[in-house]
């Protein structure tokens, strides 16, 4: 590790971090360490890091906010990268906003208030950052970030520009972004409205969810994706693996699709369950629940999700 490491530092301005703790850096509080953490200092070491990486062969993984992820307890090897806030020029021009992918989702809901705008209800309570909620297709059931989200700035290995939304097959919790391409800036586009209405209907949402979803322990959100014309948590329920624990980790007796962390909870205890909901589910009603968290770092062959 100690030669691409050097190399890369002594290329790229920011914070570095090496053997870096990525559990607390995640919202289920789960996994191991990063080879090396970088922070860079701007657009241009930003993509001094991808062209070193790709020029090294060495593995980049962008991390966002650490929701909807889950990290091996062997952690990740090579190069973790996470833009800080802000990174890049923000700016507004009538309806359309250009925010930092590194802000938090909370940044486009208090700009849109401040602004007069409305849209971007569902963004309210949603953790993580703006660029995490793309690279997700990111919503609630009132709506979902390809609604808003008329291009983003992204970086390649061989450079930076705006992609339309169009070119980024979104999907159910899904963006399919070129490989190697980091989001770095996101424009939207919403609309002038009541802004009161606006926020008693997220205040409304988000009391909602905070009485049926375990929103005040460690969590990553939902963990599966809902099948056509069902709830992946009362299949789950239904299987009878609400409130099941498997060493630290259990599935939430609040919400049957959210698997909390009870304290030391391991990645292998989070894919336990995982596979035990897939496994019951798919035995008793033939239905293949796909995940929603993504998987980050060095896994074994038996953690993986069957």
């Amino acid at each position: 590790m100690t030669s691409w490491a050097d190399a890369i530092e002594a290329r790229v301005r920011g914070e570095r971090q090496r053997d870096a703790p990525l559990a607390p850096r995640t919202a289920i509080r789960v996994g191991g360490a990063a080879d090396l953490l970088v922070r860079p200092a701007g657009p241009d070491d930003l993509g001094a890091l991808i062209r070193t990486c790709r020029e090294l062969d060495v593995p980049l993984f962008v991390l966002g906010g650490g929701a909807n992820l889950l990290v091996a307890d062997r952690g990740v090897r090579g190069v973790v990268v996470k833009l800080p806030h802000p990174f890049g020029e923000e700016r507004s021009a009538g309806a359309r906003l250009v925010l930092s992918a590194g802000a938090p989702t909370s940044r486009l809901v208090a700009r849109a208030q401040k602004l007069g705008l409305v849209g971007c209800e569902f963004v309210a309570g949603i953790p993580g950052t703006l660029g995490g909620t793309v690279a997700m297709n990111a919503g609630t059931r009132t709506g979902e970030m390809s609604d808003v989200v008329r291009r983003v700035e992204l970086a390649t290995p061989d450079g930076t520009g705006w992609v339309d939304a169009s070119a980024l097959g979104f999907g159910y919790r899904i963006a399919r972004l070129p490989p190697g391409a980091v989001v770095t800036r996101v424009e939207v586009e919403l609309r002038e409205g009541d802004i009161a209405a606006s926020a008693a209907a997220m205040k409304a949402d988000v009391d909602r969810r905070r009485a049926t979803q375990p929103l005040t322990q460690p969590t990553f959100g939902s963990t599966f994706r809902n099948p056509a014309g069902e709830y992946a948590g009362r299949l789950i329920e239904a299987v009878g693996l609400k409130g099941y624990r498997a060493g630290g980790a259990t599935w939430s007796p609040v919400h049957a699709n959210f698997i909390v962390n009870l304290g030391g909870a391991t990645a292998r205890d989070v894919l336990a369950l995982v596979n035990l909901a897939r496994s019951r589910v798919a035995e008793r009603f033939g239905i293949a629940l796909e995940p929603e968290v993504r998987l980050a770092g060095e896994f074994l062959a038996d953690e993986r999700v069957v």
